[in-house]
C-alpha cells in the first residue's frame, strides 16, 4: 500500500461518485469567481456580493471544512443571510477533489500554508480580485473558517497577516503546529507541544510584517473529538504571544451558558477572544431561534443557542450598533432559557460509490475515520 508522505501533493482527479461527497446545497446562492491572474493552488473561487454593495464595503474570506463545498457552509453558518442584511461581501475559496480527496484545505502542507505558495496565495490572489471588481475596503478584510478551513485561516492571518483587520477560528488549530499528514493529526489530537514563545515565532517567521498584526477570534467545542480543546489553547497562546499580551485574560465570563475570555486592547475592543462551547463536538456553533435566526442546522452545524456567525461579525465589527449588541454579551447576564444544549449532529447518509478506494485516497480515508471525520 502507497503511503503519503509529508510535502506530496495529490493532484488525481477521481472518477465516480465518492463516499464522502458533500450533499448538494439547499440554495446555492453564491457566484462564480472567475478569470484569476494566478491560482497555484488550484483552488475554485467563489463570492457573495449583495446586489447594490456600496464600494469601500468590508469583505469577509469564508474557508469551509472537510467533506464540505463552499455553499453547503455557507448554507449552514448563514454568511450570506447575513452579508444580504449589513452590506458586505463575501469570499468563498473552495477546495477542489483534484488537490484533496476529502475536500479538506491542505493546512498542514509546507507547499500551501506558505506565503506565496498554493493554496495560501490563491486565496491571497482571490481577495485581490475582489479588491479589484467591487472596491472592497482594503482596511477591514477579514478571514474566518471551520476545521481544516479554520487551521487554513489561522494560515492566512500568520502567512499574510498585512492583509486582514481580523480573524476568526472555529476548531482549527495554531499556525504551524504541523507539516505533513502524520503530523496533522498528532496536532488535532492535542500532541502537539509549543510554548507561547515558541508558537508566536512561527507566526514572525511566516512573513516579513513589521506592522499591527490582526485581532483573533477562538471558537471550540469542549466535547470535540476531532480536534480536541487543547487546540483553542495553543491558538490563544500563539496570538497572545504575537501582540504581546498576558496568558491571563482581562475578562471572563458567561454567554448564552458558555465560557469566553478576552484580552482587552486600550480602545476597550478585545484584541483576542475565545468562546468555549461546552458539551460541543466539532463544527460551528449556531443559534436556530427567534426571527433574525442564521443559518441551519446540520452535519457540523450545530444548534447551541449561540450563533458564532453574528458574534464574529460582531467581533470584525461589520454589524450595525443594534445587532451587535445583541451579539455582545450583557454584563452579569443569565443564560437564555431557550438556549439550546449542544446536539451531536452526524452527517446525513450519502450514496456509496461505485468502486472502492485504493491507492492515497484510501490511506486518507482511513486515517480520517481513524480521526473521526467520515464514516
Amino acid at each position: 500500500m502507497p503511503v503519503i508522505t509529508p510535502k506530496i501533493r495529490l493532484r488525481r482527479q477521481l472518477k465516480g461518485r465518492s463516499g464522502f461527497a458533500p450533499r448538494a446545497a439547499a440554495g446555492d446562492r453564491l457566484s462564480e469567481l472567475d478569470g484569476l491572474a494566478s491560482n497555484p493552488g488550484n483552488l475554485r473561487g467563489r463570492c457573495y456580493v449583495p446586489e447594490g454593495l456600496e464600494r469601500g464595503a468590508p469583505l469577509v474570506v469564508v474557508l469551509h471544512g472537510c467533506t464540505q463545498d463552499a455553499a453547503v457552509y455557507d448554507h449552514g453558518s448563514g454568511w450570506s443571510t447575513l452579508a444580504e442584511r449589513h452590506g458586505f461581501a463575501l469570499l468563498f475559496p473552495e477546495q477542489q477533489r483534484a488537490n484533496n480527496p476529502m475536500l479538506c484545505f491542505n493546512w498542514f502542507s509546507g507547499s500551501d500554508a506558505q506565503r506565496g505558495l498554493g493554496e495560501a496565495a490563491s486565496i491571497r490572489a482571490m481577495i485581490e480580485a475582489m479588491k479589484t471588481r467591487h472596491g472592497v475596503d482594503p482596511e477591514r478584510i477579514f478571514v474566518t473558517g471551520l476545521s481544516a478551513g479554520g487551521a487554513m485561516a489561522a494560515a492566512m492571518l500568520a502567512t499574510y497577516p498585512e492583509v486582514f483587520a481580523a480573524g476568526a477560528i472555529i476548531a482549527g488549530v495554531a499556525f504551524g503546529c504541523a507539516e505533513g499528514v502524520g503530523a496533522a493529526f498528532d496536532c488535532m489530537s492535542g500532541r502537539a507541544k509549543g510554548d507561547a514563545d515558541d508558537l508566536a515565532r512561527l507566526v514572525r517567521r511566516a512573513s516579513p510584517h513589521k506592522g499591527p498584526w490582526p485581532r483573533v477570534q477562538v471558537w471550540q467545542g469542549s466535547a470535540d473529538q476531532t480536534v480536541v480543546a487543547s487546540n483553542a489553547d495553543a491558538i490563544v497562546l500563539q496570538w497572545t504571544g504575537i501582540h504581546g499580551l498576558s496568558p491571563k485574560p482581562d475578562r471572563v465570563d458567561q454567554v448564552e451558558g458558555h465560557k469566553r475570555r478576552a484580552w482587552i486592547g486600550a480602545d476597550g475592543r478585545p484584541i483576542i477572544e475565545e468562546y468555549m462551547i461546552s458539551g460541543m463536538a466539532h463544527g460551528v456553533p449556531l443559534d436556530g431561534g427567534g426571527e433574525d435566526a442564521i443559518g441551519a442546522a446540520g452535519a457540523h452545524m450545530l444548534d447551541v443557542g449561540l450563533s458564532s456567525t453574528a458574534q464574529i461579525a460582531a467581533f470584525f465589527g461589520i454589524v450595525p450598533e443594534e445587532e451587535e449588541q445583541r451579539a455582545k454579551p450583557k454584563a452579569g447576564a443569565k443564560p437564555k432559557a431557550s438556549a439550546k444544549p449542544a446536539r451531536r449532529l452526524e452527517p446525513e447518509p450519502v450514496a456509496k460509490r461505485e468502486q472502492p478506494a485504493s491507492g492515497p485516497q484510501a490511506v486518507i480515508e482511513k486515517a480520517l475515520k481513524a480521526a473521526g471525520l467520515m464514516r
